[in-house]
């Protein structure tokens, strides 16, 4: 059973992987990866360390990633893929294959920018080596999902609103949480200046107001808080620029893939729960 469960996944996987592989998709993608890998990495100029190339090549692998995503979801979503889904046991199967087919072409693309890369590159060790793929691994699951979230296939109502409206609110907390107590009360400032110079009076006293209760208000906690959430990306940068990862720092990529793991059980769950609607 679970043997053809797996077969099943893989021929969907394959058969929407191959399908934008060979379409406008699939060659505008290849078209962005020859145009990063000439801008990022110029033949001509070889790249000066293998920091840079990690954390380059792992952000070209989870846009490829994200990108792949949505051509695969579009894809899945057309009306002529019916039957498909109609013949699965379960919906959560057709999510799985979008979902590996996905991260199949982002990890194609991300490696042949990666072996360009190399021409005239950076010497990589083998302690460094064993180190890439649990990085780039969970970085494009976690891109994966995300975009899967971000598509009409999974979404249901709001979903996507609300998620991507709490990581934008999570990135601005992770951004003050360095100096929360002056970081909000310095951009109500701005913002009153702004007014000001726009002579709305009204709502720059507001603002002035707002800057005021943020100087006083119990922020500082709460962005300490939220800034845990990017605890992992940011384990991840100071592991790659130091040459090393520390025990802690090591548990980093597991943790990106628990967040994509919840973040999979969602998208199943409303995946699972949602009137299909299929475009011709």
């Amino acid at each position: 059973m679970i043997r053809a469960m797996i077969r099943r996944i893989s021929i969907l996987a394959g058969y929407y992987a191959k399908g934008v592989f060979f379409s406008l998709t699939g060659l505008i993608l290849l078209i962005f990866s020859l145009v990063y890998w000439s801008v990022f990495f110029p033949p001509g100029q070889g790249t000066p360390d293998v920091e840079n190339y990690i954390v380059l090549i792992g952000a070209w692998g989870a846009a490829a990633t994200f990108l792949a995503t949505l051509a695969l979801s579009g894809r899945a979503s057309r009306l002529e893929n019916y039957p498909l889904i109609t013949r699965l046991p379960s919906r959560v199967e057709y999510l799985v294959a979008v979902l590996l087919g996905s991260l199949i072409l982002g990890a194609f693309m991300q490696l042949l920018v990666a072996g360009l890369a190399l021409i005239r590159g950076p010497e990589i060790t083998s302690v460094q080596l064993l180190a890439i793929p649990p990085v780039w691994l969970s970085i494009n699951l976690l891109a994966a999902v995300l975009a899967c979230h971000a598509s009409d296939l999974v979404t249901a109502g709001w979903s996507r609103v609300i998620l991507f409206g709490f990581i934008a609110i999570a990135l601005v907390f992770n951004s003050a949480a360095s100096g929360p107590d002056s970081w909000f009360s310095d951009r109500f400032t701005d913002l009153a200046q702004l007014f000001a110079r726009l002579n709305l009076m009204w709502f720059s006293d507001l603002s002035v107001s707002m800057a005021s209760w943020a100087a006083r208000s119990p922020l500082a906690p709460v962005a300490q808080a939220v800034s845990m959430i990017f605890w992992p990306f940011n384990a991840i940068s100071d592991a790659i620029f130091s040459g090393r990862f520390t025990p802690s720092q090591a548990l980093a990529p597991a943790i990106l893939v628990l967040y994509g793991t919840i973040l999979f059980l969602i998208a199943a769950t409303l995946f699972a729960g949602k009137d299909l609607e299929f475009l011709e």
